[in-house]
C-alpha cells in the first residue's frame, strides 16, 4: 500500500522552508534522545526493581540485621546497599559518640529515620534522572510540530498569493509538507508519554520497596541492638547508670 501518493517523502521535505526543516531536525533529535532514554531506563529501572525485591526478601529471611546487610552487600550497585550503608555509618557514629546512653537511645530512632528518608530520596532522584526530558517531549513536541505546520501553511498561502491561483494542485503540496511537522511531533510525543507514565508506575513500586526496607531496618535495630531498645532504659535505671 502506498502511504505517500505524492512520491518520495524526502523530496517533499526538501521543498519545505528552512524554518520547517529546522523544526523537523529538532523533532528528530528529540525523538532519538527520548528513545535512548527509554531503552536506558528500561534496563536500569528493571535492574533496580529486581535488586530491591531481592534485598527485601533477604532482609525478611535473614537471621539478623548484620547478616541481612552482609548478604545485600554482595551487590554493591543495589540501592538498598547504599541505603543500608548510610544508616549503618550513622548508627556507628552515634554508638561511638559520648552522648549519655539515655539521650542516645532517644536520638537513635529519629536519627536513623532521617538518614534513611534522605537516602531513599537520593536514590529516587538518581533513578528519576532524565525522565523530565521525556515529559518535555510528551508535552512540547506536539506544539513544536504544530508551529512548523502553521509556519508551513503561512508560507504556502504566501506562495499561492504570488502565483495568483488557488487551485488544489497548487495548494495541496505546501499544506501536506506543513502537516508532516505535526505528524512527526505526535510521533515524538506519543511514545514519550507512554514511556513516562510507565516509568512513573515502576518508580512508585521501587520507592515502596525501599521504604519497606527502611522500616525493616529500623524495626531490627530496635529488636536486635540492646542499647537502642527502649526496654533497656529500665535496666540502666536499675543499674544506676
Amino acid at each position: 500500500m502506498d502511504l505517500m501518493p505524492q512520491g518520495d517523502i524526502l523530496a517533499m521535505l526538501e521543498s519545505a522552508t528552512i524554518v520547517v526543516k529546522g523544526i523537523l531536525c529538532l523533532l528528530v533529535a528529540m525523538s532519538l534522545w527520548s528513545w535512548t532514554i527509554i531503552f536506558g531506563k528500561l534496563i536500569s529501572l528493571g535492574r533496580a526493581r529486581r535488586m530491591v525485591l531481592r534485598g527485601n526478601r533477604i532482609m525478611e529471611n535473614a537471621d539478623s540485621l548484620s547478616s541481612g546487610l552482609q548478604q545485600i552487600s554482595s551487590d554493591r550497585s543495589s540501592p538498598l546497599y547504599r541505603i543500608g550503608t548510610s544508616a549503618v555509618k550513622e548508627f556507628r557514629s552515634l554508638e561511638k559518640s559520648s552522648v549519655p546512653p539515655a539521650h542516645r537511645r532517644k536520638l537513635i530512632k529519629d536519627t536513623l529515620r532521617r538518614v534513611l528518608r534522605q537516602r531513599v530520596s537520593s536514590e529516587m532522584k538518581r533513578l528519576t534522572s532524565s525522565l523530565s526530558f521525556l515529559a518535555t517531549c510528551a508535552n512540547g513536541a506536539p506544539f513544536i510540530g504544530l508551529f512548523g505546520t502553521v509556519w508551513g501553511i503561512m508560507h504556502s498561502f504566501h506562495s499561492i498569493g504570488q502565483a495568483k491561483t488557488a487551485a488544489l494542485a497548487a495548494v495541496a503540496p505546501g499544506i501536506s509538507e506543513a502537516l508532516v511537522a505535526t505528524a512527526i511531533g505526535l510521533a515524538v510525543a506519543i511514545p514519550a508519554t507512554i514511556a513516562y507514565n510507565f516509568f512513573l508506575g515502576v518508580l512508585a513500586g521501587i520507592e515502596t520497596e525501599m521504604v519497606n526496607f527502611a522500616s525493616s531496618f529500623l524495626n531490627r535495630v530496635e529488636r536486635e541492638v540492646s542499647w537502642a531498645d527502649p526496654k533497656s532504659a529500665q535496666s540502666d535505671r536499675d543499674s544506676g547508670e
